[in-house]
């Protein structure tokens, strides 16, 4: 590889982790919190459950036990705040032209037999947005699901973009993430490729926008997706997070999220 197209390499790279920072919230050393002041994300209490939205009351600030996360410095946030909504507390995500999302991290369980159920709600459209293109890459509603697994294994290109993103972001990237989200122009259950790494897979969940100011609730089993989305086993899940993000599409949009649940069902 000539210099050249070395330094062009790790430019793209760069870019990629400042991209993926969003991805990290999970395992990382360094995030900010929404005063924009840095925490040690390892100090962070590894939590058995997901705290739900609907035991709280409306408020301004982060809902109990999850923590604000950054996609990269000269991103806008996201702004998120608990409200009442037809009789119950739901986490509301108003974005003009930002990117930013809330993460908890989880004590590691086996995704074997293990479903995450939620519901969400996209209030307005997003006609230009369009998940197949890197550049045009946003959504309303996303939910991610980051999986542990034995980094030893990827390919140097991959070992590459986790340090630099490690680098750049002071985040350690999951070895695996799955993304549900909620794609304007992509049928329901495409699994779309992440730009920058293979390491990242989104799953449409509700497509289109004829379901607008509707409810829609999910139930999804996790292994299955995983296998679905990397043609293996997964490894244990160690987080959950949650992204509204309008800045590639420089448009803005609110959405709502309902309580978000991992339940273990007994597959016979």
């Amino acid at each position: 590889m000539s210099i050249r197209s070395f330094s062009r390499a790790l430019l793209l790279l760069t870019a990629a982790s400042i991209f993926l920072a969003g991805c990290a919230g999970f395992t990382g050393n360094s995030v900010e919190n929404e005063a924009g002041q840095a925490f040690n994300a390892d100090q962070l209490p590894a939590q058995e459950d997901l705290p739900k939205f609907s035991a709280e009351k409306a408020r301004d600030g982060m809902p109990e036990g999850w923590h604000f996360y950054r996609i990269a410095p000269f991103k806008k946030n996201t702004v998120y705040r608990l409200e009442k909504y037809q009789g119950r507390t739901v986490l509301a995500a108003n974005s003009k032209t930002s990117a930013s999302g809330l993460a908890v991290k989880l004590r590691p369980r086996s995704a074997q037999n293990l479903w995450l159920q939620w519901e969400w709600k996209a209030v307005g459209a997003m006609p230009q947005a369009d998940n197949a293109d890197s550049y045009l890459d946003d959504a309303p509603l996303r939910l991610l699901v980051a999986f542990d697994g034995n980094k030893s294994k990827l390919s140097l290109k991959e070992k590459l973009t986790f340090e630099m993103a490690n680098l750049i972001s002071g985040q350690e990237m999951p070895y695996a993430t799955v993304m549900y989200i909620w794609s304007g122009k992509n049928a329901s259950n495409t699994v779309l490729n992440n730009a920058h790494t293979s390491r990242v897979k989104m799953i449409v969940v509700d497509s289109g926008w004829d379901n607008l100011g509707e409810w829609r609730k999910h139930e999804r089993d996790l292994a299955a997706d995983y296998k679905l989305a990397y043609g293996e086993a997964p490894g244990n899940v160690i987080g959950i997070a949650l992204l509204t993000d309008t800045d590639n599409t420089k448009s803005e949009v609110r959405a709502l999220y309902g309580d978000i649940e991992l339940l273990r069902k007994n597959v016979k």
